[in-house]
């Protein structure tokens, strides 16, 4: 009874309603809390990732078709001939083996291109400059480009890159048109008629496993480009002008570069392992028509994907094949066709290449 009588008092009628009121404005405030998240993680979500064209700036003048293909210009550039070359570049010894199979492979295509490595003396040894030089590269030492931002924001494996910029001063030493090949790539077949194209620069858009899969932007493993003593110049003047992701190092920086300029080749150009990862389908469509493979995802010349640890000579072949099925990506084909690749490269250059072991692994001691 006493209770009863307490509960028609205004007062403590007042007291039971606050309660009430509270729990309506505390429903309120979580559900424009949650609704806020809910627009937050789809805008994150469905937000399109930006590219060098989103914050484009003109950064040269350079024509859209070269000046040697142009009316008035003189002959087209041949897709054979002595200035037509080949560059790779490696900038540590963990390199050199995929070098000397790289430069089997371009022999098995029968191109008529020379072939060029370009790599920092103070970083390679006399061992590492001779099993890269076994197969058919000539070196060229070039001096190191320091990366912008004293390489801060640079993921640590590109921290040299900046350095294969200096392709474009191959002009100087007679070249007119260059295909540059990442260490970590095999030529499946001949793909000479790159030498022909018109542009200033060509290459193959990248693809990323993950979200950002497909995108405009290109990869820089494998270009075609006009060598030009004056464009590089103008490109080392610009690298630390900042407007491009610092990431990826001289690919986000041509990227920016030559975005809104690059002529974007078929994927066959650059297969990218990434692109199998990402659409199996289009992996087993182009496959007889590849010419070039990128092992962006596995080094079979490593032994994992993290320190680029050297792997003896005599256990490439199966360190490649070892690696064939890495989290939950199945490669091994691939890695097959690596494999034996590199045996071949081993049975036909295996003397030079026994030869180079005997000389000094200290880097720059040449």
């Amino acid at each position: 009874m006493t209770m009863k009588v307490l509960w028609k008092h205004p007062q403590w009628q007042q007291a039971m309603d606050r309660p009430r009121a509270w729990g309506w404005l505390t429903w309120l405030l979580l559900l424009s809390l949650v609704l806020n998240v809910f627009w937050a993680v789809k805008s994150a979500v469905h937000k399109p990732f930006s590219t060098p064209l989103d914050y484009y700036v003109r950064l040269h003048h350079l024509p859209l078709v070269s000046d040697t293909v142009r009316p008035g210009g003189g002959a087209p550039h041949p897709a054979h001939g002595p200035e037509n070359v080949i560059a790779t570049s490696f900038f540590t010894d963990e390199f050199a083996t995929a070098i000397a199979a790289l430069g089997h492979s371009l022999v098995r295509v029968n191109t008529t291109a020379a072939r060029v490595a370009l790599y920092i003396p103070e970083q390679v040894s006399a061992r590492g400059l001779c099993i890269a030089s076994a197969s058919g590269f000539t070196p060229r030492p070039v001096a190191r480009i320091a990366p912008p931002n004293g390489g801060r924001g640079i993921y640590h494996h590109f921290l040299d890159q900046y350095t294969k910029l200096r392709i474009w001063e191959l002009e100087a030493a007679g070249a007119r048109g260059v295909v540059y090949l990442d260490a970590d790539t095999l030529a499946l077949r001949n793909f000479d008629e790159l030498f022909a194209l018109p542009f200033q620069l060509a290459a193959v858009p990248d693809v990323y496993e993950g979200r950002k899969g497909f995108t405009l932007g290109f990869n820089a493993g494998v270009l075609f480009l006009r060598p030009s003593v004056a464009v590089f110049r103008e490109m080392v003047a610009r690298i630390g002008g900042g407007g491009y992701g610092l990431h990826e190092a001289e690919q986000s920086f041509l990227n920016a570069f030559f975005g809104a300029e690059v002529a974007r080749l078929p994927y066959a150009y650059n297969a990218n392992l990434a692109i199998k990862a990402r659409a199996p389908a289009l992996w087993a469509g182009m496959r007889d028509e590849m010419r070039v493979v990128h092992y962006t995802m596995v080094k079979p010349f490593t032994r994992d994907n993290k320190a680029y640890t050297l792997v003896p000579m005599e256990e490439l072949e199966a360190n490649a094949r070892a690696r064939s099925v890495e989290e939950g990506r199945d490669f091994t084909d691939e890695m097959a066709l690596w494999a034996e690749v590199w045996r071949e490269t081993y049975e036909v250059y295996g003397e030079t290449l026994r030869g180079c072991m005997k000389l000094s692994d200290t880097p720059g001691a040449h």
